[in-house]
């Protein structure tokens, strides 16, 4: 069943996170925080709303990386439940599809809570003082993706916020599969 997080609360604060990475180390939010904003995406490996836009997600994280903007993917799922969710299996996600971003792995899912994360993907774009700018989709994909020429929504307004700092007042929620919380 499709989840949708609630529309943009503005000004909202980025809470503080250290995570470990796919990469060996320890990340904050400071450390990927970038000169003109961050995105924070909550993912996963298993989900079919973002494997159909794995690639969308990628081409978009590299060109806002070009902007300025800290780029960092979270996931939060119970690995015990999915087992594709498991630390090694991001490890080896990141590695095969070459992500230009930390992939961390919020195994407590207290990080996930604060955010008050709802779906896979879930996309929280923040400008340089860590106030939420844009709570919305990356683009018209669902389940499957989109037609390869529909607008870059996420790409779009986060270009925006690095900009001006402000991202736009319409935003089309996320949607995705729920976060797997633990028992």
């Amino acid at each position: 069943m499709a989840v949708s997080p609630p529309i943009c609360d503005f000004g909202w604060k980025a809470p503080d996170f250290t995570l470990p990475g796919t990469d060996g180390r320890d990340w904050s939010l400071a450390q990927v925080a970038g000169p003109k904003g961050t995105l924070v995406m909550f993912i996963c490996n298993h989900c079919p709303y973002v494997r159909s836009v794995l690639d969308r997600i990628l081409r978009d994280a590299r060109d806002l990386q070009g902007l300025g903007i800290g780029v960092v993917a979270i996931c939060a799922n119970d690995a015990a439940t999915y087992p594709d969710d498991s630390f090694d299996n991001m490890r080896a996600l990141a590695q095969a599809e070459g992500f230009t971003f930390p992939y961390l792995h919020d195994e407590s899912q207290e990080v996930a809570r604060a955010y008050d994360a709802a779906c896979t993907p879930d996309f929280f774009g923040f400008n340089t003082a860590g106030e939420l700018q844009y709570r919305g989709r990356l683009d018209a994909s669902g389940r499957k993706a989109a037609a390869p020429d529909v607008p870059r929504e996420l790409f779009e307004a986060m270009k925006l916020v690095a900009e001006t700092g402000k991202g736009p007042e319409d935003q089309v929620p996320s949607m995705g599969c729920s976060i797997k919380w633990r028992a």
